[in-house]
């Protein structure tokens, strides 16, 4: 047995390993910059309606210095949005407020309603990456790190004119048709509070849409069980990291893999809903790749049914 040549074939091996694998980081690293805008149209709309353009953003985890997330982000007013919506965890520290105000300020000028992440509460900390892996039912959470700023973002938010729905219900009139909102805190921290919120959808609405931050399936099948035709939700970060030509292996919550991002429908004995996920426009400062999952924003056109 020729042990020399056994052994250059195992070290060339490594070696092709170890470039792939870098390679891979590397490219990971880039995509996790590499934002891309969505679009969807969603038929809704009572019959005869002008189409509604509805601005989905979530999980911004923005960190100072991220200029160019900031940029991309402002330059969203260009689409003419009617209605904005984000689905939380805006910051990832106590210097990111002003950014964001930054990123957001021509949406702040536009009807908008919002709620909270765990993100908006709390500094992310390093978490142990295998552990998510594990059904959402057995991961164990550990002490959330620092306050951040988010009775003064919500001051921010609501002194402009955007509604706050932690756990709360709202209408808004655009463009002549009334839109009733209901949504909840972060369901991924247990601070949902659905009982706050609950019944049936009000038929003198022209679109009822729910919005909670994570979309635990408590939360997505009793706003199908009110009647809610339209739920938006985040958290899931599409995977984050998903396998070519099979996808996601996470969501991070209870919510199927084939539900982890995008425009689907969710459904129970009572009836179903579109369900829009978005993947959000950035990652954890302890982990910050994507792999087959880029970085995203969603504008969702509503149209008559």
């Amino acid at each position: 047995m020729n042990y020399r040549r056994i052994a250059r074939t195992a070290a060339s091996a490594a070696a092709v390993t170890s470039a792939v694998g870098a390679a891979c980081l590397a490219y990971a690293t880039f995509e996790a910059r590499w934002f891309t805008l969505r679009r969807f149209t969603v038929p809704l709309l009572p019959p005869g309606s002008d189409p509604l353009k509805v601005l989905h953003l979530s999980d911004l985890h923005l960190m100072p210095k991220q200029d160019r997330k900031v940029d991309w982000v402002r330059e969203l007013v260009r689409l003419e949005p009617d209605v904005v919506v984000t689905t939380g965890d805006n910051i990832a520290s106590k210097q990111s407020l002003p950014p964001l105000l930054r990123a957001y300020e021509p949406l702040l000028d536009l009807p908008g309603v919002f709620v909270y992440g765990s993100n908006d509460y709390w500094e992310p900390h390093f978490k142990n990456p295998f552990k998510y892996l594990l059904p959402a039912t057995k991961q164990r959470h550990k002490p959330h790190g620092p306050d951040l700023p988010y009775e003064e973002m919500r001051a921010s938010f609501t002194d402009r004119g955007w509604l706050d729905l932690n756990n709360a219900k709202s209408v808004l009139k655009v463009n002549g048709l009334r839109l009733d909102f209901a949504g909840t805190d972060d369901p991924h921290i247990r601070r949902d509070r659905y009982d706050a919120i609950a019944g049936l959808v009000d038929p003198a609405a022209d679109l009822s849409i729910g919005v909670t931050h994570a979309p635990y399936l408590r939360v997505l099948d009793r706003f199908v069980e009110d009647g809610y035709p339209l739920i938006l939700a985040g958290h899931t970060h599409g995977g984050q990291v998903a396998v070519p030509f099979y996808g996601a292996l996470v969501t991070n919550c209870d919510l199927d893999t084939s539900r982890v991002k995008g425009l689907n429908t969710y459904g129970t004995e009572k009836g179903q809903a579109a369900l829009h996920v978005s993947a959000g426009l950035g990652t954890s400062p302890y982990a910050p790749i994507r792999f087959c999952c880029r970085p995203e924003a969603t504008l969702l056109t509503l149209t008559a049914r």
